[in-house]
């Protein structure tokens, strides 16, 4: 923090460039016809899953215009897919790649977080009570820090 109570971009300039790689999920509850609709790619919008994976991965690349202190990343790529943890929740993992001077976990957050939000805009016409119910940071490695798992990451 400053001293005078403001805001800084911190300062990465003197740090390693390194391999960084992050890790992050969001899950998303709905209703089983939601599911099925999901499943059998029925969707008035359209493929829900190309749409949302697309989405994951343009958002990554806009994360440092949508929060306001992440440094701008040379991506090398991020990976955006889904699986069903329960015959009605979703489970989207996003996994960023950088070789930079600061971590990606923001920007594996931002697409699993978009992800999420594009799968409830493509089901809402079937079910407004989706919820995303997390989006969390997994794993990541790079940097002084090293490797970071969540303890209960699976």
């Amino acid at each position: 923090m400053r001293p005078d109570g403001g805001v800084a971009m911190v300062d990465v300039g003197s740090k390693a460039t390194t391999q960084r790689v992050a890790h992050a999920c969001a899950v998303v509850r709905m209703t089983q016809p939601s599911a099925d609709a999901l499943r059998a790619a029925t969707l008035a919008k359209g493929d829900a899953f190309a749409a949302a994976q697309i989405a994951g991965i343009l958002a990554a690349k806009q994360t440092a215009t949508l929060i306001p202190l992440a440094h701008p990343l040379p991506l090398a790529s991020v990976d955006v897919n889904f699986t069903w943890a329960s015959p009605v929740t979703l489970r989207i993992d996003a996994i960023a790649r950088t070789v930079a001077q600061t971590g990606v976990e923001m920007e594996a957050m931002v697409a699993a977080s978009i992800a999420a939000l594009t799968i409830y805009d493509m089901t809402k016409s079937l079910d407004k009570g989706i919820v995303i119910e997390s989006v969390r940071l997994l794993e990541k490695s790079g940097g002084k820090s090293g490797l970071w798992r969540a303890d209960d990451a699976r």
